[in-house]
């Protein structure tokens, strides 16, 4: 007996067609998560993309890493529709096929080098190991494969005329929410640093454990190491200072409630001083400017941010900038801006973490983050309000309701505009055959 023998023989099974209606929503269903994680967080996802490129040697691609990111979440969650809902039975395995075709050799090679410790399959929703990535992909090729046999055995929900009503609805489901999560801020923050995040804590420094005097860091064939300023080392011997901190600061840490990435937050002058807890003291307000990318921000931004630094005044607010950026490149930002407010360095990764955006603007009362927005999202109109008031115009929990309420209302009024004669016809069917019945 052939394969395709074996598998026509078994296709009208009541078990087979089962296990097909399984694949499909676990096939799926992953696709769609896969996807609808990645919209949230455009930004985390083209960061993600960003350091593939890196890893490849293909930096001179990096321009393309949003493209790529937005399409792959909208290809994603709409495949996952499409093949959840059995419509395009032959097509959208077939496309998965072809996708997973690529992402799986990708995951072996990110497990096996380890180039990238994390796939962001998932954006920041679940992290999962290399290796466990690869495994899911393994799998997800497995049911693939049974959809592309058996998948044209079980009626979508769906029928033909209507199914590019279905591609239509969440291909605008994905792109408002890739929309609102790039241009605003994620409708769903996965991130350590949520609304309502107690940024930092001064505890540590009224700590009557914590001792009053500074330690040096110097580095010595790539190894860090600390000292007292009674135990400094020769630099004749090869030690290289780098920076000193207060002994009744943690440095490198601030104390954090909510999720917490574990690492904490260092703020640094430009002279490698920590000044985290100066610059984000407990008892003020402050508003900070985050520039993970200082020398492509436009200039064209420099009159909207000197109107948030007016206004913040005005408020009693404090104005910090926060960059990786060098010296040179903040020097040569404050002269093309006329930026009267300080900037002081922050690690990368972390300033990305806080929010999203190229500049973004996060408000906090008392160390406790109260809202945070791209700056473009805040219209002309909302300057002149008190700081408090501006960014809660953003109602993200609100947003995304509306929209997946909307979504599925379509959904379902698609099912019933698209299936309603064939109830009709199954019932007619069925009194028909009991009338037949009666009659005998």
């Amino acid at each position: 007996m052939t394969i395709k023998a074996f598998i026509n023989g078994i296709k009208g099974e009541k078990w087979c067609l089962l296990l097909t209606m399984l694949m499909r929503l676990t096939v799926g269903g992953v696709f769609i998560y896969s996807g609808f994680t990645k919209a949230i967080d455009p930004w985390g996802f083209c960061y993600k993309i960003t350091d593939y490129l890196a890893a490849m040697g293909l930096t001179e691609w990096t321009g393309t890493a949003l493209f790529v990111a937005v399409a792959l979440a909208v290809i994603e969650f709409v495949l996952g529709v499409v093949i959840a809902v059995g419509a395009y039975r032959r097509g959208g395995p077939i496309l998965a096929l072809i996708l997973m075709l690529v992402m799986t050799p990708l995951t072996l090679w990110l497990a096996v080098t380890g180039a990238v410790p994390d796939c962001g399959c998932f954006g920041d929703a679940l992290h999962l190991s290399n290796w466990a990535t690869f495994g899911k992909n393994v799998l997800l090729l497995l049911g693939i494969i049974y959809l592309l046999a058996f998948n044209k055995s079980l009626r979508g929900v769906y029928g033909p005329a209507v199914q590019w009503v279905v591609l239509a609805l969440s291909f605008a489901l994905v792109i408002s929410v890739a929309y609102y999560g790039y241009f605003t801020q994620p409708l769903i923050d996965y991130r350590p640093y949520p609304e309502g995040t107690r940024l930092v804590s001064s505890t540590a420094e009224d700590s009557d454990e914590c001792e009053d005097d500074f330690i040096f860091i110097y580095s010595k064939n790539g190894e860090e190491h600390e000292f007292t300023i009674d135990s400094l080392p020769d630099e004749e011997d090869g030690w290289e200072y780098v920076t000193r901190y207060h002994a009744r600061r943690p440095r490198g840490k601030v104390i954090m409630q909510g999720s917490g990435s574990g690492n904490g937050i260092a703020i640094t002058d430009q002279d490698g001083n920590d000044v985290t807890l100066d610059v984000l003291g407990d008892s003020r307000r402050t508003v900070l400017l985050l520039f993970p990318d200082l020398p492509h921000v436009g200039v064209v931004n420099s009159f909207a941010l000197n109107e948030l630094n007016d206004a913040a005044l005005v408020s009693q607010a404090d104005v910090i900038g926060l960059t990786p950026a060098t010296a040179e490149e903040i020097e040569h930002w404050k002269d093309i801006s006329m930026a009267s407010y300080p900037i002081y360095n922050m690690d990368d990764s972390e300033l990305k973490m806080i929010a999203r955006g190229n500049p973004a603007v996060v408000y906090l009362e008392d160390g406790v983050i109260k809202w945070k927005r791209t700056l473009s999202s805040l219209d002309s109109e909302e300057q002149p309000m008190e700081l408090s008031e501006m960014g809660k115009s953003y109602n993200a929990d609100s947003i995304l309701t509306n929209l997946v309420l909307a979504y599925l209302a379509a959904m379902l009024a698609l099912v019933i505009i698209n299936r309603t004669h064939l109830m009709v016809r199954y019932f007619y069917y069925k009194r028909h055959k009991k009338q037949s019945k009666t009659d005998n």
